[in-house]
């Protein structure tokens, strides 16, 4: 008697059929036309300079082909997924588009599943979902479609085998995010995993000062107040900090999450010695190899920054939001959803221009140079290369240019608006 297959990692071979619908939707001749002349092109008085490394990674690839796929493997099923399937808004409309319905986790990241039945497909996003939300959607017997990505797996085997070995997870992340919270989650595989959650250098000061027992410490019962949200169920600063292993959430800045997993060594070896720590303290380099290469390039880019940068992504976006972090040490730099924040007719940016996810927008009108300048561009893993070309066409025809004044012929997407 064979078995009803009820969950898919690796898709349903459906690459080939989907990926025209893809390719239409998401691909830009005038960005492969720059990359094929050496990421540099002049548009009169406008230099064009487009980042080494930028736009969908591989991660992110997979999960939208899995969510076509999807689509079409089951085109009579109801489909649904769980949260946004990557950080980009566009791209989430047109997955709602095809009919695929969102569940979306409250503010402390549970699921409701009561509309779920075992005649349903569920959507596991590329961030993934915490162990609890995949245990009770295994119980309801639907078919799973698991998109998460490989190098958030690595993240998880890695924080699991800290739970299994006895040591505490210390995990830099948001503690919001969908993957940390999934990443978190791994360590209750085990009966005493324990995880903290520290959003920056500050926040890992404040467990290296614990640690070290410096004047001016928080105590015990302020450090569990202001981790209360960010550490597991029962978590005690002088029990679970004597043996730990450092994580990160794959999206974080890389040599802010190497910097705080080496000041945590230092701290532990500090009151503890350096014999005790070989043995109790772990770390594992857990950014994703897109992430690292797409700050790598903006770093490399800022070593001659352009006179304005433009990043493009989702506002809720980790990657993209560090990008512009990296690039507004350096230059007059926007941060923007989608190319539809530059309004041609008003000659306006509407940008996110700060660091955290929740910063509002703002407008500027006096933005672009009068005179010739450099203008820069990139992208975060989650942005397709239509948001990019599309972007670049906007602030083109501001200046009253066009893809053909540098000899570039792109067809019909040389006439958006």
């Amino acid at each position: 008697m064979s078995i009803k297959q009820t969950y898919f990692q690796k898709g349903f071979g459906l690459k080939q059929e989907v990926r025209p619908l893809i390719d239409s939707e998401y691909h830009s001749a005038l960005v492969e036309e720059i990359q094929a002349k050496g990421y540099t092109v002049q548009f009169a008085d406008v230099t064009v300079r487009l980042a080494q490394e930028f736009g969908f990674c591989y991660g992110v690839d997979r999960a939208v082909d899995y969510a076509y796929e999807t689509r079409r493997r089951f085109p009579d099923k109801t489909v649904y997924l769980v949260g946004e399937i990557i950080h980009n808004p566009l791209v989430n409309q047109r997955i709602r588009e095809m009919d695929i319905r969102v569940i979306h986790p409250d503010a402390r990241g549970r699921v409701d599943f009561s509309t779920v039945n075992d005649s349903d497909v569920v959507l596991l996003p590329a961030f993934g979902v915490t162990i609890e939300a995949f245990e009770e959607l295994k119980r309801i017997g639907c078919v799973l479609v698991d998109t998460t990505c490989g190098s958030v797996l690595l993240v998880w085997k890695r924080v699991e085998s800290y739970a299994r070995d006895g040591f505490t997870s210390v995990i830099h992340g948001k503690h919001t995010h969908e993957e940390s919270r999934a990443t978190a989650s791994q360590v209750r595989k085990h009966p005493n995993g324990k995880y903290l959650m520290v959003r920056d250098m500050d926040e890992a000061e404040l467990v290296c000062d614990y640690i070290t027992d410096r004047p001016g410490r928080l105590s015990r019962e302020a450090f569990v107040d202001h981790f209360s949200e960010k550490s597991s169920e029962g978590f005690d600063p002088d029990r679970d900090l004597v043996r730990f292993g450092v994580a990160n959430q794959t999206t974080m800045l890389a040599n802010e999450s190497l910097a705080i997993g080496e000041r945590l060594q230092v701290a532990m070896e500090e009151v503890l010695g350096q014999a005790y720590t070989s043995e109790n303290y772990r770390a594992f380099g857990t950014i994703c190899s897109a992430t690292q290469e797409r700050q790598d390039a903006v770093v490399d880019m800022m070593k001659d920054p352009p006179d304005i940068m433009i990043v493009i992504g989702g506002h809720n976006s980790s990657n993209t939001n560090h990008l512009a972090h990296l690039c507004r040490k350096h230059t007059s730099t926007f941060h923007i959803q989608d190319s539809t924040c530059i309004d041609i007719e008003s000659a306006t940016i509407r940008h996110k221009g700060s660091l955290p996810t929740d910063a509002p927008e703002e407008v500027e009108s006096d933005w672009l140079p009068l005179g010739p300048f450099e203008l820069g561009l990139t992208a975060g893993a989650s942005t397709p290369n239509n948001e990019i070309g599309d972007t670049l066409l906007r602030i083109l025809r501001i200046r009253g240019l066009s893809p053909e004044d540098s000899g570039i012929r792109i067809g019909s997407q040389a006439q958006e608006e």
